[in-house]
């Protein structure tokens, strides 16, 4: 038919800027709840190239723009709704002051897309502030970051976590491929529910559907990461505190009771602290402490008390007590 777009809009594309495109796009989605991309090339009148370009071009703006399956096979485009009744959001200074804090604690995202983000975050807050006052946010910031600290550089996960970030925002079903350690690699069809730091390291949680249980990933294994357009409802009773109260760090294995004495030479540094929400602290005519807890995760427990040799006894399990000291033997043999 004769005025036809090449790749079949309806309407002879007009001659007008992007800004003007852009615009009309938002206020259309600002107002729908779903339009195809042959609907919005309809309505403005440009090619469905044209529009692929100027959603990407607004969602890369910061519009939180959704795309999903219709019933009939189409994909929709829509914004997150209630979005255009947000309100601007604006800071105090000391509000300014702890996200630059924050910022400067934030090494272990080096590498990350998220770091990005925060830094776009930050580039808008300077932009309109005056150059004194972001010099002196950014000097507080520098003064307390983590110098001389191993630390992990996700640059090379960068499509990976953009994949897991776009899922996780979408509540997107997505394939993780995954390399657990010392076996080879798996697909794994996951549910991603939230990406948890722990010890300068990302993993993600997921609910596995190969598993039927909730799985943690460890970012660094993760070697490829596919999205679908198939969305997922979050369960309402999922509560990852809830499901931690065992593990002692990442890993929940069995609980089981443990009894450690701490010596005076660190007992104030246990006694400052809240090492897990089951603890009980004995105190000792001594100085010394006793601290009881229900945990599991053997590695981590161990790594944490050889952290404080020699100021330590462990008093129970029996098997615990046994696989401390014979780690202790192991690494006295390697160093004679």
């Amino acid at each position: 038919m004769a005025g036809r777009s090449a790749d079949g809009a309806g309407r002879p594309p007009r001659k007008y800027s992007q800004a003007a495109r852009l615009h009309d796009l938002i206020r259309i989605l600002e107002v729908r709840h779903g339009s195809t991309a042959d609907e919005l090339a309809e309505e403005c009148g440009v090619t469905r190239r044209t529009v692929y370009r100027d959603l990407q071009a607004i969602e890369d703006a910061g519009y939180p723009l959704i795309k999903e399956p219709s019933g009939d096979g189409r994909v929709l485009y829509r914004f997150l709704t209630g979005f255009s009744k947000i309100p601007p959001i604006t800071f105090s200074l000391p509000e300014l002051m702890t996200l630059y804090l924050c910022r400067g604690q934030l090494g272990l995202l080096e590498g990350t897309p998220f770091l990005d983000d925060l830094d776009a975050v930050l580039g808008r807050i300077r932009a309109s502030l005056p150059p004194r006052s972001v010099a002196h946010l950014e000097r507080l910031a520098q003064a307390v970051t983590p110098r001389f600290q191993g630390r992990r550089d996700y640059d090379d996960k960068r499509d990976v976590l953009e994949a897991l970030r776009r899922a996780l925002l979408f509540q997107y079903r997505c394939t993780v491929r995954y390399t657990p350690v010392r076996r080879e690699a798996g697909d794994y069809l996951c549910d991603p529910y939230t990406l948890l730091f722990f010890k300068d390291a990302l993993y993600l949680v997921a609910y596995v559907h190969n598993r039927q249980d909730l799985r943690r990933f460890l970012v660094d294994r993760i070697e490829a990461v596919e999205v679908s357009e198939e969305r997922f409802d979050m369960p309402e009773d999922f509560d990852l505190d809830k499901l931690d109260q065992k593990a002692f760090g990442i890993v929940g294995d069995h609980a089981q009771s443990i009894r450690i004495r701490f010596f005076p030479e660190v007992a104030h540094l246990i006694r400052e602290r809240q090492w897990h929400p089951t603890q009980q602290i004995e105190e000792q005519q001594d100085g010394s402490l006793i601290l009881s807890l229900q945990a599991g995760g053997d590695k981590e427990i161990l790594a944490w008390l050889y952290s404080y040799l020699p100021h330590l006894e462990v008093l129970s399990p029996d098997d615990l007590r046994e696989t401390f000291i014979s780690g202790l033997r192991k690494a006295l043999q390697a160093s004679f």
